[in-house]
């Protein structure tokens, strides 16, 4: 009999974790979702992977690999849960991580706070050295200082330090020698250094993603060994993958080394799902939309990759304004994330307005109709009264939800106070909501020279398709797609990501002048250096992929813009290719070019990848028709202000609607872990990948 092998892909949200298992070859595949355990995120893990592999009768030593995203890195730098740390900073520039760049995020807020650091001002050391912007030595490192102090912060109870010098992106010499002074001294303590987390120009934000990283190595190694042996101990002897903000996987090793890499996992894997969908769909631009229990998230799918960004930030003062929080120069996955999911609490404020989010039940105590303990009214509460769930069919029918508890707490926290129905309550809750979410996701798209009207949007998540008809009406999109399993879609983008790691060097020059000798060798040692990487973790020689990037902007500007740069040895042949790729990425983003004046290039960048790994999910719906009436089972009054409020609406099964199905809304379509909304009059059929495709283009 021939041996089975599965893969396994696991997201852990704010209030499910969620599950796929995938075996190879077949594509058959069964999902899973319990609530998150958020003190220990593994026995989420632990618990849902036991359920399903019992459940499809799949034994644990079959599974070949497993795929991870975590949202321990960020948790541990907002609830300041990291190890005690200690910044090394050349002589008079200790500060620089307070002082940053001097910009008020809100110029009119008299009692603004600024970020703080994760390092303490007591615990930042001035060090004797200075390198020069050229890369020469002013002042040798004093190493013996180093030493000294060292023993001294590990007499004291330090337990990391980071190491962020001037310059140290354009020679790294005095960090590395400052890294093996504290080895010498304290060799128990954890040293990263600016140079090798992320070797790139700006000061206040290289020594800000430096401290970070070294903040959170320990727990985050400890979290990643505890999950090693609870699934060694459960039989499980594949790999374990983690998955990084920039939308590639990497191996333990490498995620212990640079866990300031991890901080965007979970979400990454989503729009990596969404991008996987689209291009089998034939729609390579999508707005992805996912909606959980806590937050909603959005991200720009363009010519059938998401968008990246290089900046990110981290324990915002104020949670949606930008420049509050601490800078981490990370790729990233580029996404916006709205304090908007189905446990966002509803209130009446002091002016008498009602107001949704962004505080959430989370999932404990969760929505009160989850009967757990809580007492606040949610948007699934709303979405519970208005009809659009079945509160005996919630999970499948695993968790009961209570719709007399959700119409006491929307009564007594929101009808009451405002002097309205209970349905009125909900429907404001709801669309409140929603247009949270669609003014997001405006002026998203807006930003990045993207126009709504143009992406179809995919919607997933638990609440995702609830509340995307309403969302992709009031952006104007043209189509609004929802897979089967759109519950836990997201697991679907672990398993589709390659293995593959970023890299950087700062090195600046104008087009025209630049010494292309060293470009090309800037280019040669980052690709280099990702195949090394690639093939210890199990990548085959040769099998690397490369993809380059530069940093460029007009002479005098504040910052640049990414442009692609062709393969091969650079000269100046290239030049006008350069200036023309620049100009098309400025034009689309701006819509206008700027000044005739010269371009240079800031970063080099360089993004090794191993191949894409083939999934294909084999969908066997049982007495799935393509005849839409044959699928209905039942129908339910549901709240659509077009026919005016509650109407009796027709309950598709999703597992037996086939593509080629057409219907037209109101409708509910239901599946275990997710249900989608249409409203009156939209069209909608079942495509070849078994997408609920929804019309909307009037």
């Amino acid at each position: 009999m021939q041996s089975r092998s599965y893969r396994v892909g696991v997201d852990i949200g704010g209030t499910f974790t969620d599950l796929i298992i995938v075996e190879e070859g077949s594509g058959a595949f069964t999902v899973g979702k319990v609530l998150t355990t958020p003190d220990d995120p593994s026995q989420a893990i632990e618990a849902v992977l036991s359920e399903a592999l019992a459940r499809a009768g799949i034994a644990p030593a079959e599974i070949a690999q497993l795929v991870h995203g975590t949202t321990l890195v960020t948790n541990a730098m907002i609830e300041r849960k990291g190890a005690r740390t200690a910044l090394l900073a050349t002589a008079g520039f200790r500060d620089a991580v307070e002082i940053g760049r001097e910009n008020r995020y809100d110029l009119y807020d008299l009692l603004l706070e600024n970020p703080r650091p994760l390092v303490p001002r007591y615990l930042r050391f001035d060090v004797p050295e200075r390198t020069l912007a050229d890369g020469t030595v002013l002042t040798a490192l004093d190493e013996q200082y180093v030493e000294r102090l060292a023993r001294e912060l590990a007499a004291a109870g330090v337990e990391a330090v980071a190491v962020a010098f001037l310059h140290s992106f354009t020679n790294p010499a005095h960090e590395q020698a400052a890294r093996a002074a504290v080895g010498r001294a304290a060799p128990n303590m954890r040293v990263s250094i600016s140079s090798d987390v992320v070797p790139e120009i700006r000061e206040f934000e290289r020594t800000s993603t430096t401290i970070a990283n070294v903040y959170v190595q320990a727990r985050v190694e400890r979290y990643l060994r505890e999950l090693e042996a609870r699934l060694q101990r459960m039989g499980v002897g594949g790999n374990l993958f983690l998955m990084l903000s920039s939308g590639g996987i990497a191996t333990v090793d490498t995620a212990v080394r640079y866990p300031v890499r991890l901080l965007e996992s979970g979400p990454a894997a989503g729009a990596l799902a969404a991008t996987a969908y689209g291009q089998a769909a034939g729609h390579p631009h999508l707005l992805s939309f996912d909606m959980g229990g806590t937050t909603a998230k959005i991200c720009v799918i363009d010519q059938g990759r998401p968008l990246i960004a290089h900046e990110f930030e981290v324990d915002r003062m104020y949670r949606f304004k930008k420049g509050s929080g601490l800078p981490i120069t990370i790729p990233v996955i580029e996404m916006i994330e709205i304090g908007t999911g189905g446990g966002s609490i509803a209130r009446v404020d002091a002016l008498g307005l009602l107001k949704v989010g962004p505080d959430s039940s989370g999932s404990v105590p969760g929505p009160v109709c989850y009967g757990r303990g809580g007492s606040e009214p949610t948007v699934t509460d709303a979405d519970l009264v208005l009809g659009y769930l079945d509160p005996a069919y919630f999970l499948g029918g695993r968790m009961a939800l209570d719709v007399a508890g959700a119409r006491l707490a929307i009564s007594t926290r929101i009808a009451a106070p405002l002097g309205i129905s209970v349905e009125a309550a909900a429907w404001g809750i709801h669309q409140i909501a929603n247009e949270h979410m669609a003014n997001a996701a405006r002026v998203h798209a807006l930003e990045r020279g993207k126009d709504p009207h143009r992406f179809p949007m995919f919607a997933f998540g638990g609440a995702g398709p609830v509340h995307a008809y309403r969302i992709a009406r009031a952006l104007g999109a043209p189509a609004l797609l929802a897979p089967l399993g759109a519950g836990v879609i997201s697991t679907v983008g672990f398993l589709s990501a390659p293995l593959a790691f970023d890299f950087v060097r700062s090195w600046r020059g104008q087009l025209g002048a630049l010494d292309w000798a060293h470009a090309n060798t800037l280019l040669r040692e980052m690709e280099a250096e990702g195949a090394r990487l690639l093939e210890a973790s199990g990548v085959t020689a040769g099998a690397v992929r490369y993809r380059r990037e530069a940093d460029m902007r007009y002479v005098g500007q504040g910052h640049q813009i990414r442009v692609p740069l062709p393969d091969g040895e650079l000269n100046d042949a290239h030049l006008p290719a350069l200036q023309a790729a620049f100009e098309a990425v400025y034009r689309e983003l701006y819509e206008r070019l700027g000044p005739p004046v010269p371009v240079e290039i800031i970063n080099w960048r360089v993004v090794a990848s191993g191949p894409e790994p083939e999934l294909q999910l084999a969908v066997r719906a049982e007495n799935a028709t393509a005849e839409a009436g044959d699928a209905v089972k039942g129908a339910r009054p549901a709240y659509f202000p077009e026919t005016g409020g509650f109407t009796s609406t027709p309950i598709y099964d999703r597992y037996r609607l086939a593509p080629g199905a057409q219907f037209t809304g109101p409708a509910i379509i239901e599946e275990r872990e997710s249900t989608v909304i249409v409203g009156p009059g939209a069209r909608c059929q079942l495509d070849a990948q078994w997408n609920l495709v929804v019309e909307l283009a009037s």
